[in-house]
């Protein structure tokens, strides 16, 4: 079985920026897109404010940048603190089948093992991220298939993170199965469902798991070893004999608001009866939630931070209803103690459906059903969130408006539109130093 880590070694090192297909090319610039959106969003928050301060302290060094305050610390920790951006509104990217977030471990290690590269193309940059997701979903894929424990997204995404950085930092095959082992070994190995139970700022670990890899890295340039990659105990060998053939990144969700992704089916058939019926949300007497376990597993109580209002099922609805949106704006202080939505937080009840748990993970729906003070009974039918594959994605003005929307009030109109130009022709870039001081608050350009 040491044959399939050999196939990922040789994917890792030996892919080409023209070996790549156009389809794929264009989704990682949509990825990117989307996931430095959401950490340029997520840098206002108050997780991030900490992590700042905690690296500043305790990661002193230049050779990395966090965003957007552009403090200078370790490659280690901006690649911790800026991972904790990329997750901390819950708004990046994730691939249905590892119940994950694949872009938000693998930029911040990426972006940091960049700032060590002299004048690291825009086409090595692209091709470097697509090869990290490619590697992390295979991961987690294998990683669900090995054991029974539901892990969050660092203890699968480190190793995707360490395939994009070893591929900048241009690691030797031998050193990168290193990389590899180490991170695996060492990455989080953390119990979803009582993050989940008990919201708070530790997530789903893409933060600790983005901390591993860039130290894994650095660890293997200096000789240390590492246990066998999990690559070679692949329960399926084509998800390995299929990397340069099937990219798997063209699979990804995204996601339209700042909540749990769980949450997401339930928004859109709230949104979707207010849209069809002119509701008034002070007409709402009650609502009822159907959907699959693990959704049902989230909480409905007031929450009382950003984190149990983002893994909450009934404060999203209840801002759906009021606000017609649920962005970040609507998972931070102060809207997330605002009394009219508590009010109608009071008012949502969940169920499970068997016919929903069924399908889940492959399919994750729920059905909203609204009674109103005049004795209406509105459901929404069976519905699934926004922006899923494989027919219902976004287009780019999609993304792009999304982008605009989260970024453009921590960084202004200016920035906001030329960090998007430079990432639709990122492969024409000579660097990507431009695009990281464009991520800087205050900061010129520098060309």
């Amino acid at each position: 079985m040491e044959a399939l880590t050999n196939k990922v070694l040789g994917f890792i090192s030996d892919t080409r920026f023209e070996d790549l297909p156009d389809n794929v090319i264009h989704q990682a610039k949509r990825c990117l897109l989307d996931t430095l959106g959401a950490l340029l969003a997520g840098s206002d928050t108050p997780v991030v404010r900490i992590m700042s301060s905690f690296a500043a302290k305790h990661f002193r060094g230049t050779g990395a940048t966090i965003l957007v305050s552009g403090e200078r610390v370790s490659p280690v920790g901006a690649a911790l603190t800026n991972g904790y951006g990329c997750n901390a509104l819950d708004i990046d990217d994730g691939y249905r089948m590892v119940k994950g977030h694949p872009g938000a471990c693998v930029l911040p290690v990426l972006l940091a093992a960049s700032e060590s590269v002299t004048d690291l193309k825009g086409e090595d940059f692209l091709t470097a991220l697509v090869i990290g997701y490619e590697v992390a979903i295979r991961a987690g894929l294998i990683r669900h298939a090995l054991y029974q424990t539901y892990h969050s997204s660092g203890s699968w995404g480190a190793v995707g993170a360490v395939a994009a950085a070893g591929r900048v930092l241009g690691l030797e095959k031998n050193r990168l199965r290193n990389a590899l082992g180490v991170a695996e070994y060492h990455a989080p190995i953390s119990p979803m469902m009582k993050g989940i139970e008990k919201p708070s700022m530790v997530k789903d670990s893409i933060d600790w798991g983005a901390m591993v890899a860039m130290a894994s890295v650095l660890m293997a340039q200096e000789g240390f070893s590492g246990i066998e990659p999990l690559f070679s105990e692949s329960p399926d060998r084509e998800w390995i004999e299929g990397l340069g053939n099937e990219y798997l990144i063209l699979n990804l969700y995204f996601k339209p608001y700042a909540v749990c992704r769980w949450s997401q089916p339930a928004v859109v058939g709230i949104l979707g009866v207010v849209k069809q019926n002119d509701l008034n949300p002070q007409s709402v007497s009650h609502i009822r939630v159907r959907t699959f376990e693990a959704a049902a597993a989230l909480s409905c109580d007031h929450p009382k931070n950003t984190e149990e209002a983002q893994y909450n099922l009934a404060y999203p609805l209840a801002a759906a209803l009021i606000d017609g949106q649920v962005g970040p704006r609507q998972v931070l202080p102060p809207r997330i103690f605002d009394d009219s939505l508590l009010k109608l937080v009071d008012r949502v009840e969940v169920e499970v459906a068997s016919e929903f748990e069924k399908v889940f993970p492959q399919k994750t729906y729920a059905e909203v059903v609204i009674h109103t003070e005049d004795g209406r009974e509105l459901s929404s039918g069976r519905v699934e969130p926004m922006w899923e594959p494989p027919h219902g994605l976004p287009a780019d003005d999609d993304l792009e408006e999304k982008f605009v929307g989260i970024v453009e009030p921590v960084l202004g109109p200016q920035k906001v539109q030329e960090i998007s130009k430079m990432i639709w022709d990122l492969e024409k870039m000579e660097g990507i130093k431009p695009l990281i001081s464009a991520c800087i608050r205050g900061q010129s350009f520098k060309k």
